[in-house]
């Protein structure tokens, strides 16, 4: 059945922490950089304080970006989802036969080709595993930012993000050690499931267990606009204090090797486009709504950038150029989502019931 045309709503807006996600993320980095050159036995200190290769700190600072993201996740809704399963086949496809093997194709193509003059090789394998990282774990948090900017259905949205998840658990693992062996870095079975199950499982366990029990004890509305609504923020609070830890570690990089950055983020702006693209143009082939087209499209052109982050520092090390290239992830990915934003409420008229 076509929907009536929407009347057209206000345009609306991203939240100011949000929306100037890179300048904090810039300043931190920055921060980072001077604490590490200035006062070097801040991240002496910090190095001291680790298990089994994970920093304690830093596993703190992963919990408060993991957690709040896991406690909305609704199990119930994810029945529905049989009623609508082209907006799920678009992003189940694009997400898990498509992107990560796309992401390893573009950081070889220009990290390992066409700049392999500017990079050394040890830092070319490094730059391309952050890039499998990224390429293989699909976006959670914000995406809700971004259905919301495009109208999208929540709740479709939810359950889009809800599935993504509970296959990112299964597949992630296998999925980085095959790509991680064809940039011929050997990393333990054990070493990738560890970081699943102490960023993923754990975490999505607590959000389960906390999520029925307050729901139970307080109701959804205090729920959804108080606990949610006080969590709202540890997800990006989290983040950047583990920045400013991870770039005291990386500042001798970054001020031996400022271009770096650039060389890198340009194949991750590259295959941004690209899998939004071939989301959003196979939705729209499809013919599906755009409340969910736009939304299928976001969760594949963007990253779960917290839990590439996490398991990058897992595997590598805070000093990795792994982990390097999983936060020019974030640098990158907030503008040009925002882009991506703007491209979809233009063409809304590209898709059924949208005048």
């Amino acid at each position: 059945m076509v929907e009536k045309p929407k009347a057209k709503e206000p345009e609306k807006e991203i939240g100011i922490f949000e929306k100037y996600l890179t300048l904090w993320v810039g300043a931190c980095i920055i921060a980072g950089v001077i604490i590490g050159r200035i006062w070097p036995a801040f991240p002496n200190t910090l190095s001291q304080w680790e298990y089994a290769q994970v920093s304690i700190p830093v596993a703190v600072l992963i919990w408060f970006m993991i957690y709040p993201m896991m406690v909305e996740i609704d199990f119930s809704s994810i029945v529905d989802a049989g009623k609508r399963p082209k907006g799920l086949t678009v992003t189940l496809v694009t997400n898990w036969l498509i992107k990560p093997f796309t992401m390893f194709f573009f950081a070889w193509l220009f990290l390992k080709v066409i700049f392999a003059p500017f990079i050394s090789e040890g830092l070319i394998q490094q730059y391309i595993a952050g890039a499998i990282l990224l390429g293989s774990a699909p976006c959670t948090a914000m995406v809700f930012v971004w259905s919301y900017l495009t109208d999208g259905d929540p709740g479709y949205t939810l359950i889009q993000v809800s599935i993504n998840d509970l296959v990112l658990i299964f597949a992630y693992a296998p999925l980085v050690m095959f790509l991680l062996g064809l940039s011929e870095l050997t990393v333990p079975w054990d070493t990738i499931l560890l970081s699943v199950i102490l960023y993923i499982v754990i975490p999505l366990a607590a959000g389960y267990i906390s999520r029925k029990y307050l729901l139970n004890k307080k109701g959804k509305e205090w729920f959804k606009n108080v606990f949610l609504a006080k969590l709202s923020n540890f997800t990006i609070t989290g983040l950047l204090l583990t920045l400013v830890i991870l770039f005291s570690f990386q500042g001798d990089v970054i001020i031996n090797n400022p271009f770096h950055i650039l060389l890198i983020a340009i194949p991750l702006t590259i295959q941004t486009f690209f899998i939004f693209t071939i989301a959003y143009g196979w939705a729209k082939i499809w013919k599906l709504e755009h409340s969910v087209a736009a939304p299928a499209a976001m969760i594949g052109a963007s990253n779960f950038f917290e839990l590439a982050v996490a398991t990058a520092i897992s595997l590598f090390g805070l000093s990795s150029g792994a982990a390097l290239a999983t936060v020019v992830g974030v640098l990158v990915e907030v503008p040009v989502m925002l882009g991506l934003v703007a491209v979809a409420n233009r063409t809304r008229h590209w898709f059924p019931g949208q005048g």
